[in-house]
């Protein structure tokens, strides 16, 4: 299996620790398996066996995003089956519990040797990635504790002291001789803690929304909605005790700027603390200076953080905290706005928000042109660095890959967006130059409209983005979704856009390809260049909603959900775009993050498009708009939303009827 592969594994996580195992709960050495902790694998192996034989998977379960139980039946047990072991496993904030469970059906009692083989390399997430080999690390045996160590990085295994323990080669091998009494069952518990040498230095925290439930008449929304909130409540971390969101399982287990804002907007709905968390996280690491190395900027909000310098390949090498992003700073300015109108204060954040107008308004234009764009002058870090950031991901329609400087059609419809919401809220605490940004969005419109706008046989659409001969890239993409919702675009110039996110190049009946399958770069399973990322499906959702063409933006989130089962409700980070129109099968992404922050997140976006919830806390108004194009769903009812801190309940019955209850200080307007 390729080391990057995750598709088949089973992962338990409580954000910064994730276990991957096989199906049968062995951790095996081999691929990304094992215990990770702040992008350190403690352990590579952790294997069980019942009379030197490993158990037989027959089933197990995984209830929460921290836990899974695995039963295996022993080899030798007889035709009755009369013995089997139940694996039962809780990961928490720095390793893991594993209580092993030999039950029996028996009439007599029985000996059985139970054993653990465990081993560790402490592989640095680059070193996974990579495929390095690296080799294991020799333990040590102290007690009833079994530890590895490299001198940085350490991990320590406890066990009961009823154990026969070896230490053979770079393994440690556990003995228990258990009397399973007739009818009953003999349990051990094992423990692991981890400690990284170097990390990001956020903490484990619990999650900061209140947990919805959603009843609907496609009951595979609710599940989706349930397993998505799970796996999110593993993926919460905290800085200074401000919660976010790291972006993703097991590759971007930390603060990502662009993916913990989006994330945390889409959460909106379910209360204002993600977002103030995550905001906040993200100001006090808000670039004061020029550093070329890293891509800092005054004003500017960083692409991600790690312990130790990330190594990509090819000699691509990022530092550990790197700015290489042109859209997380439009995006946070966005996210005050929005979280503000959804109740929390925004006083605090004036300078923050100043700091990142200026940049937008300022060194986000490299040449003056009144674009934002972006080019790595390093050689060492991201070609692109919009949210498609892989090598090839802004390519022509025959396949080109676009010239840096690279302006990214999204990027300046976030940043038009970020000015106009930036400057309404200036424009209420009492602050200065609220003119002159609305002079440089009304701008943006007119620049935009002359120089992204092209056509082909199929009529008019905005390019990807302008290389770096200013010329457009004229490939049909889902950046095409992310334009609508921020303002940029005029009626007629939305409507183009909804008919191409609708043709059956881009919607799949499963979500968003990526790109459309008629360019010569189409490929179902290319990263960027032709999958389903669900969270992009999501933005277009809600931009379609919020433009007025829900039915195109019903049959984009009827498409995510559809697929939901097929995943076991853990929506993942990308999967193949194949069609469901044309019956071509489902196909899983190997590498893709499971669970991933805005992928999981999405699902409450896409509920919250289908609700019309629209609020406006403070001028007191919550505005809700169900939209007929959702009527597959009815009767649907969401229990425990907020809005300004206090629960809000909304039904909609099978009649769209429309019935919301909450105690907020708002007037509700339904329409």
């Amino acid at each position: 299996m390729s080391t990057s592969f995750l598709h088949d594994l089973v992962s338990c996580l409580s954000a910064p620790a994730v276990a991957l195992s096989e199906a049968d709960g062995q951790i095996r050495t081999g691929g990304i398996q094992g215990l990770l902790l702040h992008d350190i694998r403690m352990l590579s192996k952790l294997v069980v066996l019942v009379d030197e034989a490993e158990p037989v998977h027959i089933g197990g379960s995984a209830p929460a995003a921290a836990s899974a139980t695995f039963v295996g039946l022993l080899p030798e047990a007889g035709p009755d089956h009369a013995l089997a072991v139940e694996r039962s496993r809780v990961v928490h904030g720095d390793g893991l519990t594993e209580r092993l469970t030999v039950r029996s059906i028996a009439t007599e009692p029985t000996t059985v040797v139970l054993g653990v083989r465990a081993a560790s390399d402490l592989a640095s997430m680059s070193d996974i990635r990579q495929g390095v080999d690296v080799p294991m690390v020799s333990p040590s045996l102290a007690g009833t504790v079994v530890e590895w160590t490299n001198g940085e990085s350490r991990v320590s295994l406890s066990f009961p002291a009823a154990a026969e323990v070896t230490l053979q080669g770079n393994e440690a091998r556990l003995v228990w001789q258990l009397e399973v009494p007739a009818g009953g069952a003999v349990s051990i518990e094992l423990d692991v803690a981890g400690t990284a040498g170097v990390s990001a230095g956020f903490e484990p925290a619990e999650a900061p929304w209140s947990r919805a439930t959603v009843t609907a008449a496609d009951r595979d929304l609710g599940r989706l909605v349930d397993r998505s909130l799970a796996d999110l409540e593993g993926l919460v971390l905290a800085d200074a005790g401000d919660p976010f969101l790291a972006a993703g399982s097991p590759w971007f287990f930390t603060l990502f700027g662009r993916d913990s804002i989006w994330a945390a907007r889409m959460l909106l709905p379910l209360g204002t603390e993600l977002a103030r968390g995550t905001l906040a996280t993200l100001a006090r690491r808000q670039g004061t200076r020029d550093d070329e190395t890293t891509g800092e900027q005054p004003g500017k909000i960083l692409h991600e953080v790690r312990g130790t310098p990330v190594r990509l390949g090819e000699g691509n090498v990022l530092p550990p905290v790197y700015y290489g992003t042109i859209d997380a700073t439009p995006l946070w300015v966005s996210l005050l706005y929005d979280a503000w109108r959804w109740g929390m204060p925004a006083d605090e954040s004036v300078p923050a928000l100043r700091g990142a107008l200026d940049w937008i308004t300022g060194p986000a234009d490299t040449d003056g042109d009144g674009f934002l764009e972006y080019i790595d002058s390093t050689g060492k870090g991201l070609s692109n660095q919009g949210w498609k950031d892989s090598h090839d991901g802004v390519q022509g329609p025959t396949g080109e890959l676009a010239k840096a400087p690279i302006a990214l059609c999204e990027a300046q419809a976030y940043a038009y967006e970020a000015v106009i919401k930036g400057a309404a809220l200036l424009e209420v605490l009492g602050q200065p130059g609220v003119g002159s940004l609305r002079e440089w969005a009304a701008g943006m419109q007119d620049r935009f409209r002359s120089a992204f706008w092209v056509s082909d046989e199929h009529g008019p659409f905005p390019a990807i983005a302008l290389d770096g001969d200013k010329r457009p890239v004229p490939t049909v993409t889902s950046n095409l979704g992310h334009l609508l919702g921020t303002g940029l675009l005029d009626d007629a110039e939305i409507a183009h856009v909804a008919e191409r996110l609708r043709g059956r190049d881009m919607d799949t009946g499963r979500g968003l390809r990526t790109m459309s399958s008629t360019a010569t770069g189409f490929n179902p399973l290319g990263y960027h260049t032709g999958s389903i990322w669900p969270h992009d499906t999501a933005i277009a959702v809600t931009g379609l909603v919020r433009d007025k063409h829900a039915l195109t933006a019903a049959g984009l989130a009827n498409g995510i959900v559809s697929v939901a089962r097929a995943f076991d409700d853990r929506i993942p980070e990308l999967y193949g775009g194949t069609s469901a129109f044309d019956g071509e099968p489902l196909l899983v992404y190997p590498p893709s993050c499971r669970p991933q922050a805005w992928s999981a997140a999405g699902t409450i976006a896409i509920v919250a498009a289908a609700l019309g919830l629209d609020p406006d806390v403070p001028n007191g108004v919550l505005r809700i708009s169900p939209s007929p194009a959702f009527s597959s769903w009815w009767p649907l009812r969401v229990v425990g939303l907020q809005v300004a801190g206090h629960r809000l309940d909304v039904t909609v019955d099978a009649h769209a009827n429309v019935d919301v209850s909450t105690d907020a200080d708002v007037r509700i307007e339904v329409s």
